[in-house]
């Protein structure tokens, strides 16, 4: 089993949130889902936008069971596509979460793959559309509202944890973190050290930019479980020191629960002393998501 999934596993178990046993729904809607791929339009109610969302259930689905959820928030300017590209084996993310009996929720951000909008690069207004993505997705007939978790992949880190920490209320249990940078350093190119794919967008000293786009401004204020994934080699930056920060702030912010890769939750790290990451193939087991 790939080591993403024992992340998983391991949350859904292991006190984080409920394992995913699968519960009775009372008869589907006229508009319920069906096995396979859903497509919806939601409107994000800040921007007036209509945002591609993608649910895929189980092909073995029965249209009755209550089963768990993972919304996937896609890197950098990414979109739902990210998540449907095939490993080697000819897997994909929605596949390998299918074939575990959990559904899978792909979307794209406001003005991103066939969404509506503008590119708000992971700001207040596509945190704003995300919110309304995950009370869709546990208001949605055949989804247990009580197992929803969210997964960000790199800069999605942003989207993700800001919407945790904005609106404490929506009904996620868990957060996965896969390389999530953490500031305007790793982001916005504003050190020697890294590049950030936001140089071009706006200045190192735009406050109000920032003030919506650094995720370690959020991840002390998320109050769910958090696991971050962290390879040994980060696939943009020159180190893992950002993996670091992450962790210890959430740990100091009160987090409930917080893991770096598999070690013992609830633990801060010396920045310099750093533990060992994952392996490269281990980070290669996961890093499509």
């Amino acid at each position: 089993m790939k080591r993403f999934w024992i992340v998983l596993v391991l949350l859904l178990a292991a006190g984080c949130a409920n394992p995913p046993t699968p519960t009775q729904s009372p008869r589907p809607s006229v508009n319920a889902p069906r096995a396979g791929k859903n497509e919806y339009r939601v409107v994000n109610p800040s921007s007036g936008a209509a945002l591609l969302v993608q649910i895929f259930f189980p092909d073995t689905w029965d249209g009755h069971e209550r089963l768990p959820a993972l919304i996937l928030v896609p890197g950098g300017n990414g979109n739902s596509a990210t998540f449907l590209k095939k490993s080697p084996t000819g897997e994909s993310n929605v596949s390998m979460l299918n074939d575990a009996g959990i559904v899978a929720v792909l979307f794209d951000p406001d003005g991103r793959g066939r969404s509506e909008g503008t590119e708000d690069y992971d700001g207040f207004i596509q945190q704003d559309g995300l919110a309304e993505i995950i009370r869709f997705t546990a208001a949605l007939d055949g989804i247990d509202s009580e197992q929803i978790g969210l997964a960000s992949r790199s800069y999605g880190v942003t989207m993700a944890s800001g919407v945790l920490a904005r609106y404490p209320d929506l009904p996620i249990k868990f957060f996965i973190d896969w390389e999530g940078p953490a500031d305007r350093n790793d982001t916005g190119g504003c050190d020697a050290a890294h590049l950030g794919h936001l140089k071009n967008v706006a200045s190192c000293n735009d406050e109000d930019f920032w003030m919506q786009r650094e995720a370690i401004t959020y991840i002390p204020n998320i109050r769910v479980p958090y696991q971050r994934i962290q390879s040994a080699k980060d696939h943009v930056q020159p180190d893992t020191l950002h993996a670091l920060a992450m962790v210890n702030a959430a740990v100091e912010g009160g987090v409930p629960w917080v893991r770096l890769n598999d070690y013992p939750p609830n633990q801060t790290y010396d920045l310099e002393n750093p533990p060992a990451m994952l392996s490269e193939q281990d980070s290669r087991d996961i890093s499509a998501l």
